[in-house]
């Protein structure tokens, strides 16, 4: 055995032209470079390129800055799957700040628990949560905390569902416009790099189903592979077009937002999970990916089969969780939709075991098929 130090660790230090740390910003730093016109993401009638997603994303994290949010401050998010959380996952921790992504079915006394304990400076709020992000502040201020920095979100996409329920829509959290306070930041700011890939860049609750919500922290080291890892794992393409039929709040999406920028996929956002609009958006966008729970996998099995016709490109959809029945399987393969089944751990990183298929699966049996991909977990 060499009784010296080895003569690769002398005189090789770490610095800037030999070490950067692993950083899902820097996903996004290259899909806007290398295909700064590629559509990122689609909401409605709004279309955004890599390269526009990019400079909102710098322009968020300007604005948190000009507020003297950055390194150690959390970012609280009460939002569907709609653009402004996704510039979320970027913009919050271009400024050094970390974003917490809080679960919308949550009531307000876990809001008002979850805001507390992760001391969330900001706190972001979509117009449909107005009346829970209000009643979980009020929460904080009977107990003599001051309130975050509360903005309003306002999501056309929204609004017109209001007027087609001929419903008004909630009065807002705040006064403080969320595309305003973007608009008043510098697309040209310079992101700033976590000091050490272990540096956190998400915080995430459980539901508090058996007391309190436990915070989970993610590190920006852990986000990248993860993401990273999605690609690898699901053998994703250049430009998949991603639906978010997956609440963005639960696990970071399973890190997909940050995936989507590895592979300069494009994302459709959805504010509900409902099989006519699901079908229609894949119809209308060539959806090639999404993913979600089983219950979202069975309620579009069991979906009328005109709202599944036109549908005629391959459709790629993950589960996640306990082992898929065979009527999802026998379900999922007669309407064209190929799934893979994967296992994580609750508001960690997402996937962490897949059932990878071997072509000689299709031989099999449709009870043996099951058994075989549903062996994670």
């Amino acid at each position: 055995m060499p009784t010296s130090p080895s003569p690769y660790r002398q005189g090789l230090s770490r610095q800037a032209a030999n070490h950067a740390a692993l950083t899902p910003l820097s996903l996004i730093a290259w899909a806007a470079d290398v295909f700064p016109d590629h559509p990122a993401v689609v909401h409605g009638d709004l279309r955004l390129s890599w390269r526009q997603f990019r400079d909102r994303c710098r322009r968020l994290a300007s604005a948190l800055a000009a507020r003297e949010i950055g390194d150690g401050d959390t970012v609280a998010a009460l939002l569907p799957n709609t653009p402004p959380m996704l510039e979320a996952h970027y913009g919050v921790a271009m400024a050094g700040a970390v974003l917490n992504s809080v679960n919308t079915r949550l009531d307000a006394a876990m809001v008002a628990f979850i805001l507390e304990h992760s001391q969330t400076k900001v706190l972001i709020v979509d117009r449909e949560y107005a009346p829970l992000a209000v009643a979980a502040l009020a929460g904080l201020r009977d107990k003599g905390l001051a309130p975050p920095l509360v903005i309003d979100a306002c999501d056309p996409v929204y609004l017109a569902d209001c007027l087609a329920a001929g419903s008004e829509p909630n009065a807002a959290a705040a006064e403080l416009d969320y595309d305003a306070f973007v608009a008043s930041g510098d697309a040209a700011f310079e992101p700033v790099p976590p000091q050490d890939e272990f540096d956190a860049i998400g915080l995430n609750y459980t539901s508090g189903t058996t007391g309190n919500p436990k915070g989970v922290v993610v590190h920006h080291r852990g986000a990248y592979l993860n993401a990273v890892g999605n690609v690898l794992s699901w053998g994703l393409p250049r430009h998949p077009v991603y639906l978010w039929t997956l609440p963005l709040f639960h696990c970071n999406g399973w890190c997909f937002p940050w995936t989507m920028a590895a592979v300069a996929g494009t994302n459709v956002c959805l504010r509900r999970v409902e099989p006519p609009l699901i079908f229609d958006l894949i119809r209308r966008h060539r959806v090639s990916h999404y993913c979600g729970a089983p219950i979202v996998h069975s309620m579009l099995i069991a979906a009328p089969d005109e709202q599944k016709a036109g549908i005629d490109h391959p459709v790629a959809c993950m589960v996640a969780g306990a082992a898929p029945p065979a009527s999802m399987i026998e379900g999922m393969a007669r309407i064209g939709f190929e799934i893979t089944h994967v296992y994580g751990l609750t508001e960690v990183y997402g996937p962490a075991s897949v059932a990878v298929k071997r072509p000689s699966w299709a031989g099999e049996t449709l009870s043996e098929q099951t058994r075989l991909n549903g062996r994670q977990g």
